[in-house]
Formats: structure tokens, sequence, C-alpha cells
């Protein structure tokens, strides 16, 4: 029961794209997690790093007017490149949930999170290209870990962690102020501020956590 307290019996997703996150994210949880403690998930922030700014690469090939942002047309070209099959709507809605600052384009750390949410709903049974994925074995492997990580902290398994949740999952570490901690935490991933997180949400924190944000100056 203490995983559901703190959270509403039936929590609805704000748009489309989120409720297909969730359902996606859900579908992932059944299958279990391998993360064991949150200390373990800090412990992979340098490898994570690393392959996140795997990213980079892509990002600068796809960024053609080298503007230091990617606007929809260069995304579209990129899904075709990448063999990624979403319809236009899917393009359009994945484009302005991650483009969070509506300034020229996404940026580095969005477009890295946008590449995830794609890694995630691609496991969708009614995806094109189901389990294909997008080709970049590496930088899959760095997604499925922050998938795992989210999945260990939603130990209610319905998609969102809470803020009970996020205290319970660092309790567990035995951290001696593991309270205050996971209230920061909390806090930084839960930025519309409705006290429930969702993968996109996570993502975006988890990027900075990681020492990567929009300016790739930390």
């Amino acid at each position: 029961m203490g995983g559901a307290v703190g959270k509403p019996v039936s929590w609805i997703p704000e748009t489309k794209l989120e409720a297909k996150m969730v359902e996606a994210m859900r579908r992932r949880e059944a299958e279990g997690c391998s993360v064991r403690s949150f200390n373990s998930i800090i412990l992979k922030f340098p490898k994570i790093d690393e392959g996140l700014r795997n990213c980079k690469a892509i990002f600068e090939k796809f960024d053609e007017d080298s503007n230091g942002a990617i606007d929809q047309e260069e995304l579209r070209k990129c899904f075709d490149k990448l063999e990624i099959a979403f319809s236009e709507e899917e393009i359009t809605d994945l484009f302005q949930a991650c483009d969070i600052n509506e300034v020229m384009g996404m940026k580095f750390n969005e477009f890295i999170v946008l590449l995830c949410l794609v890694y995630l709903l691609k496991d969708d049974p009614t995806a094109a290209q189901a389990k294909s994925r997008m080709g970049m074995p590496n930088l899959e492997a760095t997604f499925e870990t922050l998938v795992d990580a989210f999945v260990f902290l939603d130990k209610n398994k319905d998609g969102y962690v809470s803020k009970i949740e996020m205290v319970q999952a660092i309790d567990e570490s035995g951290e001696r102020s593991s309270g205050r901690i996971a209230m920061k935490r909390f806090e930084e991933m839960d930025w519309d501020k409705n006290g429930m997180v969702n993968f996109k949400e996570f993502l975006f924190a988890f990027t900075r956590w990681v020492g990567i944000d929009e300016n790739e100056d930390e």
C-alpha cells in the first residue's frame, strides 16, 4: 500500500503522447527491473553521460543549418534517415513535447530526451518496427538503462513516479539524509509541479544530473 499513498487512484494523462508514453512504460514495467538501488543508478552516471554524448554526432549531422538546434523539418529528415516510422502527428507531438524552451528548435539535451522517448515508444507492439529500434545498439543500451532506472523508481508500476516513491527508493539506499535528498531530486524532476513525474520529466532531470544541459557548459 505504501507506494500507492500520495498518488491519485487514477492519474489521467494530459496529452495523447503522454498516454502512449505511460502505456509503453507500463508494458516495460511488467518485464521487471534489474536496478536494485538508487546508489547503483548513481554509479552508472559516468557511463550514461558518455553514452548520451554519443548523440552529439547524430545531433550535429541533422542540424543542417548548424544553428545549434533541430527544427521540425530537420527532425522529419532525421526520422527518415533512421527509419523511424512515426506519423506526422506523432512527430509533431514529440517535437512540441521536447522543445520545452520553444526557441528556434530542439537543443541537444532536448534531442536526447526525444530519442529516448522514441526508444521507449518503438517498443509498442503496434509500431511498424517494434523491437527493431533505431539501429544504434550502444546508444540504445544507454536508453535501456534510463528506462530501467525509471522502472525502479515507479514502485506501483503505474507509469509515474510520486514523491513517496522517490523517498522510498532513496531510503532503501541507507543514506543518512535520504529524505532531504529525495525531496530535492523529486523537485528537480517535477518541473510542472503537479506532484507526479512522467518519463519525459525524469529524462530532462537525468540529463542535468549527469552533466548535460541545453548550453553544454556544465
